[in-house]
C-alpha cells in the first residue's frame, strides 16, 4: 500500500484528539457549549479589569480640567513629566511580569495587580506636590504594567487562534468605553466636591481607585487558572476543550499532537527578543498606542479648545460619543478578522480611517468638522488594536515565547506614552496643528510597518511550504513547517 503524504498523516493526526468525543454535531455542540461559558465568565471579567486599567491610567485626563494642576502647584510641563514616569515603569513591569505570570497562577496575579493599582490610584486623591504626584503615578506604572500582556497571555490558553481577535477585541471595547465611562464618571463624581476638605478630582480619583480594589477582589473568585480548573465546565467539556486547543500545536515528527514546552529556558526568551516579527508589529503599535494615548489624555482638551461646550461638564459629556461609536465599530472589525483568519491584512483597511480622520483635523478650523474627526480617529486606532495586539500570539508557539513576545511588544508599543504626553501643549491651542500633524506621520509609518509585517508572514509561510524549515520538523514551536503564520 503506498504510504500517504506526510501532509495528510498530519492532518489526518490534528483530527485524532477529539475522535473520542463523538461525531461532528457532537463535537460542535460541545465548541458552542465551551466558547459560550468562556464569554460569559471570563470575558466580562476581563474587560472590567481593562475599563478600570484605562480609567486609572486617563483620569488625570479628566482631572486636569477640573483643576489638578493649580491646587496641587504644578505647570503644564511638570504634569507632562508625571506622565511620562508613569508609562516609564509601566513598560519596564511588562515583559517581568508576562514571566512569572504561570508561576506565580493567574488568577491570583492578575487581580494582585488589579487591586494593588486601585489602592495606588486612591492615594492619587491626595497628593499635594509635584513630588507626590510623580511617586505615585511612577508606582501605578509598576502596578498596571502587567495586566494587560498578562491577559493576552492569559486568554491564549483558553482559546484557538481563530477565535481570539474577536475575544480581545470584545475586552479591549472596554478601553474605549473607558473614555466615554470616564468622562461620565468624572462629570458625576466632580459634583462630590469640594468636601471633606477635598477638591472635586480628588474624589474622581478615590472613588475610581476603591471600585478598582473592589473589582481586583471580585476577580480572584471568578478567573479560572486554566480551562481544567473552570468549574463552570463539565469534566466532558476540560477534556474536549484542553484537547480541543492541541489542534494549534505544532505536532511532532510522528505526526501526534503535544502541548508545549512549559519549561522555563532563556533560548526561548531570547528566540522572542530576536524575532523579526515582534519589531515590525511594535513599531506599527508603538505609532498607535502614540495616537492612542493622545487621544484618550487629550480629548476634553481638545473638544474644550473647539469652544461649542459652555464648560467642563459639557465637554465630559462631548468625549463620549466617540468613543461610544468606536467600540461597536471594534467588535465589528474583530469579528470580521476572526472570520476571514487576517490581522495586518485588515489593519491595512481599518487605519487609514484614523489617517485621513488625522490629516483633515490638522488642517481645518470648522469645529464641527473637527469634532466629526475625531469620530474617525477614535474608530480607525480602536479598531485596529485587537488585530494587532492578538497577531505576535497567533504566531508564536511555545509558552515562554509567546510570553516574551506578547509582553515585549507591549512594553515597545507603550512607549508611545511618552509621545503622548508632550504632545500637545497648552501653546498649541486651540487648533493643535502639530500634535495631530505627528500623530499622522506615525499612523502612516505604523501602515508600512504592518504591510512589511504582512509580506514577511507570507514569505515565511513560502518557505515553509518549500522546505526550507524541514529541519524543525517536531518541534513543538513555531519553527515547525505545519505551524503556518497568521497573515
Amino acid at each position: 500500500m503506498e504510504p500517504k503524504p506526510v501532509s495528510s498523516v498530519l492532518e489526518d493526526a490534528k483530527e485524532t484528539p477529539l475522535n473520542r468525543f463523538g461525531d461532528d454535531a457532537h463535537q460542535s455542540k460541545l465548541t458552542r457549549s465551551i466558547l459560550v461559558k468562556l464569554d460569559t465568565r471570563i470575558l466580562p471579567m476581563l474587560a472590567l479589569l481593562f475599563l478600570c486599567s484605562f480609567l486609572d491610567r486617563t483620569n488625570v485626563g479628566n482631572a486636569k480640567i477640573y483643576g489638578l494642576e493649580k491646587d496641587i502647584n504644578i505647570t503644564d510641563n511638570q504634569y507632562d513629566i508625571g506622565l511620562t514616569v508613569f508609562y516609564l515603569t509601566y513598560v519596564c513591569s511588562e515583559l517581568p511580569s508576562n514571566l512569572v505570570l504561570k508561576k506565580a497562577s493567574p488568577k491570583i496575579w492578575l487581580p494582585f495587580l488589579t487591586a494593588l493599582w486601585g489602592i495606588i490610584t486612591m492615594c492619587l486623591g491626595f497628593v499635594q506636590n509635584f513630588g507626590q504626584f510623580t511617586a505615585v503615578r511612577a508606582l501605578l506604572g509598576i502596578a498596571e504594567g502587567g495586566l494587560l500582556p498578562g491577559m493576552v497571555l492569559y486568554l491564549s490558553s483558553f482559546y484557538r487562534r481563530g477565535d481570539l481577535a474577536l475575544r480581545i477585541g470584545l475586552f479591549y471595547t472596554a478601553a474605549s468605553l473607558s473614555g466615554a465611562f470616564g468622562g461620565l464618571l468624572a462629570r458625576g463624581l466632580s459634583e462630590i466636591g469640594p468636601r471633606g476638605g477635598l477638591e472635586g478630582w480628588r474624589w474622581i480619583m478615590i472613588i475610581e481607585g476603591l471600585l478598582t480594589f473592589a473589582c481586583g477582589v471580585l476577580s480572584s473568585f471568578v478567573l479560572p487558572n486554566s480551562i481544567e480548573t473552570a468549574s463552570f465546565l463539565t469534566e466532558e467539556e476540560k477534556e474536549f476543550g484542553r484537547d480541543r486547543l492541541l489542534l494549534d500545536s505544532p505536532p511532532k515528527a510522528d505526526g501526534t499532537l503535544s502541548g508545549e514546552n512549559d519549561r522555563f529556558r532563556w533560548s526561548e526568551v531570547r528566540r522572542g527578543v530576536l524575532e523579526p516579527q515582534l519589531w515590525l508589529s511594535a513599531s506599527a503599535y508603538f505609532a498607535i498606542l502614540s495616537g492612542l494615548y493622545s487621544f484618550g489624555l487629550f480629548l476634553p482638551t481638545i473638544i474644550q479648545s473647539m469652544n461649542f461646550a459652555k464648560n467642563a461638564n459639557e465637554v465630559q459629556l462631548w468625549s463620549v460619543i466617540p468613543y461610544a461609536v468606536a467600540a461597536v465599530l471594534t467588535v465589528f472589525v474583530a469579528f470580521l478578522s476572526d472570520r476571514l483568519k487576517l490581522r495586518g491584512v485588515v489593519m491595512l483597511f481599518s487605519l487609514p480611517i484614523a489617517i485621513i480622520g488625522y490629516a483633515v483635523i490638522a488642517n481645518t478650523s470648522n469645529p464641527k468638522v473637527q469634532y466629526g474627526m475625531t469620530f474617525m480617529m477614535a474608530t480607525g486606532m480602536y479598531a485596529s488594536v485587537p488585530c494587532i495586539l492578538v497577531w505576535m500570539s497567533n504566531n508564536s508557539a511555545g509558552h515562554y515565547k509567546r510570553a516574551t513576545t506578547s509582553a515585549l511588544q507591549l512594553a515597545i508599543a507603550n512607549c508611545g506614552g511618552f509621545v503622548a504626553t508632550f504632545n500637545y501643549p497648552a501653546k498649541d491651542k486651540p487648533l493643535y496643528h502639530r500634535g495631530h500633524t505627528i500623530i499622522l506621520g506615525l499612523l502612516v509609518f505604523a501602515w508600512f510597518m504592518i504591510l512589511f509585517n504582512v509580506l514577511y508572514c507570507a514569505k515565511v509561510n513560502r518557505d515553509k511550504r518549500n522546505g526550507k524549515y524541514d529541519q524543525y520538523a517536531g518541534y513543538a514551536d513555531d519553527r515547525n513547517p505545519e505551524f503556518k503564520l497568521v497573515l
